[in-house]
């Protein structure tokens, strides 16, 4: 567990999160401010990863690579022995990344002005990626109970009707960490198949479960219904490998998969870098012990964050969620605006989390914090949070 205990400096290495502050935050000095904000860890990736990609280096040429049937063996034997789910090979196709990859589905299958469902509050490329594509978004707001969210499905059902071509699934979901239960995802898979609807589910943070909780991907519960299901999944959030651009497109339906790589072939799409590859291969097949030790670490700090804030600062709620490193702490009762509370955290705490509003208008009243670093920074986060909300 040593391993988790280094402080890292992430300074002065092109890190968004470390790095970027100024220009995100509209401040003019954030030399001084903690980041606990944008979606990365502050931990060194697997060993066996960085072994991985220095055998990479070592090797000197770099050129032109494709995906091994090796790498895809990898994703394979994770996605049965982790979550029970039995893919093929051929399934699957490859991406720079997530977001991309949900960038390609909405060009391929939507047109300009089709409607795509989201269910909000939710990570804000769901709905700025169509709305830059010039779709229509509609939202289905979620309901919430004592900082938990569930679907309303009278509503969803209402909001299918609007000639919905696309829904974008969070599962498990961010920012609010809820792992769906298969009752509800039976739910939107009925109600999809009754409005010919083809769904994209991003599976991203499916590894990053909590002990109570388990993912199930839509895919492995959809039976006859699985030809209008595209999932995505990536190494890249569990083994914190988002700069290394990586991910998986799986779809059962043939003509899915050769639409996707038409798309990918207009764009000039290439394959994985070779340094991708060999990390995705080397995560989903080594990477396991390092997983489980990782989210004994984030629970732990996840547990120490909502023990000492909410004894502390009056007003403010958090549940311990099911999935993701990211708390979803609720500041309503303390009367503070969004503008008031991110005008104590960075000028006074001197710490940057992420605004509500950002994930959508039902955000408002809510912080993101994500708590994927050493315990030691976990504890100074706190501190800056207490004394920027009550001193």
């Amino acid at each position: 567990m040593k391993r988790f205990e280094n402080v890292i400096d992430r300074r002065n290495t092109r890190s968004i999160k470390w790095g970027n502050m100024e220009a995100v935050f509209g401040i003019k000095d954030a030399s001084d401010v903690l980041p606990m904000w944008v979606a990365d860890m502050d931990f060194a990736a697997p060993e066996p990863v960085i072994n991985a990609m220095k055998e990479c280096l070592d090797h000197g040429v770099f050129g032109y690579s494709y995906i091994c049937e090796e790498c895809k063996d990898a994703v394979r034997n994770w996605l049965a022995e982790r979550h029970g789910w039995n893919v093929e090979n051929n399934w699957m196709l490859f991406h720079q990344g997530v977001v991309p990859a949900i960038a390609s589905v909405i060009e391929t299958f939507t047109s300009k002005n089709d409607a795509i469902l989201i269910t909000t509050p939710v990570y804000p490329p769901f709905f700025q990626i169509p709305e830059r594509m010039q779709r229509t978004i509609v939202e289905c707001e979620m309901t919430e109970t004592d900082n938990t969210y569930s679907i309303n499905f009278v509503e969803f059902e209402k909001a299918l009707q609007k000639n919905v071509k696309l829904f974008i699934l969070c599962n498990p979901h961010n920012p609010g960490g809820i792992v769906w239960k298969e009752e509800e995802l039976r739910q939107i898979l009925e109600l999809c198949a009754k409005y010919n609807v083809l769904i994209l589910s991003d599976e991203i943070h499916a590894d990053l479960v909590f002990p109570g909780n388990k993912h199930i991907s839509l895919g492995a519960i959809a039976g006859k219904e699985s030809d209008r299901i595209i999932t995505c999944v990536a190494p890249t959030k569990t083994f914190n490998l988002a700069g290394v651009q990586a991910s998986i497109m799986i779809a059962t339906n043939t003509e899915v998969r050769e639409k996707l790589e038409q798309n990918s072939m207009a764009h000039g799409q290439m394959s994985l870098s070779p340094f991708a590859a060999a990390a995705l291969k080397a995560a989903y097949n080594e990477g396991g012990p390092w997983l489980e030790n990782l989210l004994e670490v984030i629970s732990s700090n996840m547990d120490y964050c909502i023990s000492e804030i909410m004894k502390s600062v009056p007003g403010v709620k958090i549940e311990k969620p099911g999935g993701t490193y990211l708390l979803w702490i609720d500041y309503r009762g303390t009367g503070l605006t969004e503008v008031e509370v991110m005008d104590k955290l960075l000028n006074k705490g001197k710490l940057a989390l992420e605004p509500g509003t950002k994930y959508g208008e039902s955000g408002r009243g809510f912080l993101r914090m994500n708590v994927a670093t050493s315990r030691s920074v976990v504890e100074d986060g706190v501190k800056r949070f207490i004394h920027a909300l009550t001193d």
